[in-house]
C-alpha cells in the first residue's frame, strides 16, 4: 500500500510542477500567493524565477522518489 501511496504522491506533485512550470502556472502563482504555493523565499521572484526554482526542486524530488523506489527504507514515511 505504500508503494502506491508512494506513486500518487510523486504523480500529484509532477502535475503541480507540469502547471507550473509549462502551462502558466508561474504568472498566475507569481506575487503574494507565491508565499503559500511554492516556498517563502519566492514572494518577490518573477515568474522566470519561479519557473527555474520549481524545475530544480521537480529534479530532486525526481531522484528522491527513484531513490524511495529502489530502496522504500529511504522513504520519511
Amino acid at each position: 500500500m505504500a508503494f502506491w501511496l508512494w506513486c500518487l504522491l510523486f504523480t500529484i506533485h509532477s502535475f503541480y510542477c507540469w502547471w507550473i512550470i509549462g502551462y502558466g502556472g508561474a504568472k498566475w502563482v507569481g506575487g503574494w500567493k507565491s508565499f503559500f504555493l511554492v516556498d517563502w523565499i519566492a514572494l518577490d521572484w518573477n515568474a522566470e524565477q519561479i519557473r527555474m526554482y520549481v524545475l530544480i526542486i521537480w529534479l530532486a524530488s525526481l531522484i528522491y522518489f527513484i531513490l524511495g523506489v529502489i530502496k522504500p527504507e529511504l522513504r520519511l514515511f
